[in-house]
């Protein structure tokens, strides 16, 4: 790492126009996309790289997309070489080309000045569909990644500034919901248009190399800042496992290992994963970096600049090739942005948290989601989205405050949304019938997981497709400090199929399901995991959360040890309580 020298209100501007410039990119995407993946969920993200390849500022976005952007834009970069030309735009998504799952579609538009690459403007997102045989693309019953939908290997939608219609329209003829894919397209080359407008603009105020002078520093400031937080964990070698559930398609459960060692302000990383599976959650290379990363991040928790200098001091080996986190073709793979990437990066999180125990937090919630697809009478249009409501739960507790509720999962981090009812259902045909706080869902502790939600639907006027996708639905959040939930059931996740209010089927593995009218599915949520151990929870925080819904007079007994009374709103110790002092 070089010592560079450049004049700090300059480098601040730089910086303030590289932050502002992603997130106007951003913005574009919300206001101009037109599936509500895009425009209601914000399944995207959108990051700035200099001519090398390297990723010079990360939004703040979805992590599952941002840990891959590095190596997919250095395989995009590199497979076209010198044939990169002003007025060019890539697209791209394939997973054995460093791509993380075939539904994250990213653009890559490299900028040129006065003829010199010097940035690359990316967006990634999140496709409603990818055509294959299953819609929104997540097939459990896949056996080969050909089975799943469209793979794009690295190909240029416009050459010279000129668009190949025919490449687009080859795309756009392979998928569902035309009309969403060409919107979210189009919205997708103006984010990254809007990404080199700016880059341009602010070339022609400093300059090449001045600019490159300060995106160096800046590199160089987020090294050092993850070196020095490496630095201060002891030398060693740490060693954690978690534990990947059967998803009910015989495969048993998985287990992941991640074995950490620090050398003074290096950490090198080794994954040790069983074979690839023949199913939809094998991860392959460039989606297992953002595991990882998600996992280091968690335990790091440093300041920004966020950009690829965080991970210079950090050496990853995922195993060998053919293995559930280092898959090879043709394994199927849909799924492995949730599954297995969060169980990956709880894995290394719990690792690092075994040198330094006093960062240890409780486990966000995994995803379990759904997607929906028919025909909407209204217009005769079929229609497709991934209902990313469906899978929004709580997040980890820590040691200073409770894990928030209705935030995660853990793959998203906080960067979903989940729009307003009334956008869904006049998108789509279909009424929600219930939208809220899951009471009991959060994993107790001193400080408490956050609770996770439940989402219901029910179709109009047609029978709609329903695919499940996910885990979290047998075993917990992981706690932290002794953290453990006396009624864990009450915080898994689950698929319910309804008729009317009655639940006729509760469904804890993947599948497809057909819904008619009359009928709805509901899927419930896993809360996020606790801190600390849960007879240590103050009892006034406990009457709050008796009071608030968040949790139930019955699980404040047995779980808390408080007996609350509703009537006044106070609570008191129970035997329980009162026998651990």
């Amino acid at each position: 790492m070089r010592i560079r020298k450049v004049d700090p209100i300059t480098l601040a501007v730089v910086r303030g126009a590289l932050e502002t410039t992603q997130r106007e990119m951003t913005l574009t995407l919300e206001k101009t996309a037109r599936s509500s993946v895009f425009n209601v969920a914000h399944d995207y993200s959108n990051a700035l790289f200099n001519h090398r390849a390297e990723m010079i500022l990360q939004g703040q976005d979805i992590p599952i997309h941002l840990g891959g952007l590095m190596p997919a834009m250095k395989a995009v970069s590199a497979y076209f070489g010198d044939d990169i030309h002003e007025g060019d735009v890539i697209y791209h998504n394939d997973p054995v080309m460093m791509g993380s799952h075939i539904l994250d579609c990213c653009m890559y538009k490299p900028v040129f000045y006065q003829g010199e690459l010097v940035f690359w403007s990316v967006c990634k997102g999140h496709v409603t569909d990818i055509g294959g045989p299953v819609p929104a693309g997540y097939n459990p019953d896949a056996r080969e990644i050909y089975a799943e939908g469209l793979r794009i290997p690295p190909v240029k939608l416009w050459e010279k500034g000129r668009p190949r219609n025919d490449v687009i329209n080859f795309l756009l003829s392979n998928v569902r919901s035309r009309r969403d894919w060409e919107g979210d397209l189009k919205a997708q080359f103006g984010a990254v248009s809007i990404g080199e407008r700016n880059l341009i603009a602010l070339l022609d105020r400093y300059g090449v190399r001045e600019v490159q002078a300060c995106i160096d520093v800046l590199l160089d400031m987020a090294e050092r800042s993850m070196r020095e937080l490496i630095a201060s964990v002891p030398d060693g070698s740490y060693e954690a496992s978690a534990v990947l559930e059967d998803a009910g398609h015989g495969l048993g459960e998985l287990c992941i290992k991640a074995t950490v060692k620090i050398e003074g302000d290096n950490c090198h990383i080794r994954i040790e994963s069983p074979p690839q599976v023949p199913y939809f959650i094998n991860s392959y290379e460039g989606n297992s970096h953002s595991g990882v990363y998600l996992g280091v991040m968690m335990f790091a928790k440093v300041a920004p600049p966020y950009n690829e200098g965080l991970y210079r001091c950090i050496k990853l080996d995922l195993g060998p090739k053919g293995t559930l986190c280092n898959a090879a073709e043709p394994a199927p793979h849909v799924n492995c942005t949730t599954t297995p990437m969060e169980t990956l990066a709880d894995a290394v999180r719990l690792a690092l948290e075994k040198a330094l125990p006093e960062r240890a937090v409780g486990s966000w919630c995994h995803s379990s989601g759904i997607n929906i697809a028919g025909r909407d009478t209204r217009n005769n249009e079929e229609y497709v989205t991934m209902v990313l409501a469906s899978l929004i739960g709580g997040a980890g507790a820590t040691a200073h405050l409770d894990g928030w509720n209705s935030v995660g999962p853990q793959c998203c981090f906080g960067a979903l949304t989940s729009g307003d009812i009334e956008v869904l259902e006049h998108s789509y045909p279909i009424q929600i019938h219930r939208y809220g706080l899951v009471t009991d869902s959060g994993g107790a502790g001193k400080n408490r997981g956050g609770c996770a939600t439940a989402w219901e639907v029910e179709p109009i006027d047609h029978e709609m497709t329903v695919i499940s996708f996910g885990e979290g639905r047998h075993y917990p959040a992981l706690g932290a400090e002794g953290a453990q939930s006396a009624r864990p059931t009450l915080k898994l996740g689950r698929v319910e199929r309804k008729e009317g209010d009655e639940v006729v089927e509760v469904m804890r593995k993947n599948a497809i399901l057909t819904i008619r009218p009359g009928q709805r599915v509901s899927t419930v949520n896993p809360g996020g995991g606790g801190w600390g151990k849960a007879l240590e929870r103050d009892v006034d925080k406990v009457v709050h959360d008796v009071r608030n819904g968040y949790v139930s007079t019955a699980a404040a007994e047995e779980e808390y040890g408080v007996i609350v009374d509703t009537a006044t709103w106070t609570g008191r110790p129970a035997p329980a309580r009162q026998a651990q002092y």
